[in-house]
């Protein structure tokens, strides 16, 4: 049987493997780099971990870094979102809205003139300017906005009042009513958001550009640093062991964030 597929799925087809490869060969490029004995000569030289090895040894204090302040970073913005989120969709109103919009400014505003606010804010005291908490401060303003959005959307097609009225009937406080009853019903949006927010630290460059210091450097500023005064090969290297971090999240990502099936809601766990 003939293919009778038109021209245009033909185009169509040919324009997305032009854009995939688009995407795709210089992620490969750089894989090759850094697993290539020298990039100048190519595969040709030979493949080697070495590379990698050097990234491992003397960049592992950024990475360990960057995996504390995702965490820690995930943390505050579950304590501070998910409330949040709760208040937004319980008793939406003109001042929640407003205050909704308002919390969406950090991603609208350039990331650099974020941290500036931040430096002229807390730049005068010192221990705190030097520490790792001054670039969390920075991650949480940039990712909470995510994690409340996130919670706030599967929240938003709950109906709170019938469920909570549902858990008070049977003798819930408030607190019950919240961990036991909303929280757990609201997982995949916690889910989905607790993986973005540590995806989006994780690989945040122009926020902690600004805030780092020389005993600070995460994950995105040592691999800037790498690419612009090491060998090729060993930036190209960071850039693997970059990928091999962030790769799994956002697939995670992805798989929670689809719709869920819809499921009864459950009262105390039942």
């Amino acid at each position: 049987m003939m293919d009778r597929r038109s021209p245009r799925f033909y185009a169509q087809l040919a324009f997305t493997l032009v854009v995939c490869a688009f995407l795709v060969v210089p992620v490969v490029m750089s894989v090759l780099a850094g697993l290539s004995q020298n990039y100048f000569i190519g595969v040709k030289s030979g493949l080697t971990l070495r590379w990698i090895g050097v990234v491992l040894s003397s960049y592992s204090g950024s990475i360990g870094l960057s995996l504390q302040i995702a965490l820690a970073c995930l943390a505050a913005t579950l304590v501070l979102g998910v409330p949040m989120a709760y208040v937004l969709a319980r008793h939406p109103s003109r001042v929640t809205r407003l205050f909704e919009e308002l919390l969406v400014l950090p991603v609208a505003v350039p990331g650099l003139a974020t941290a500036l606010a931040l430096i002229l804010l807390y730049g005068e005291w010192r221990g705190f300017r030097a520490s790792w908490l001054f670039i969390l401060v920075g991650h949480v303003v940039f990712t909470l906005p995510f994690m409340v959005r996130s919670v706030l959307a599967v929240m938003a097609a709950m109906d709170l009042v019938t469920l909570e009225e549902a858990a008070a009937s049977l003798g819930a406080g408030f607190a019950k009513r919240f961990f036991g009853v909303i929280v757990p019903n609201a997982r995949y949006g916690i889910l989905a958001g607790a993986l973005m927010v540590v995806t989006l630290s994780v690989g945040e460059f122009n926020i902690t550009w600004m805030l780092h210091t020389p005993l600070t450097k995460t994950i995105p500023v040592g691999l800037a640093d790498s690419y612009a005064s090491l060998r090729l090969e060993i930036g190209s290297a960071y850039t693997i062991v970059f990928f091999v971090m962030i790769v799994p999240l956002l697939v995670a990502m992805q798989w929670f964030a689809r719709e869920p099936t819809p499921a009864r809601p459950r009262l105390h766990g039942r």
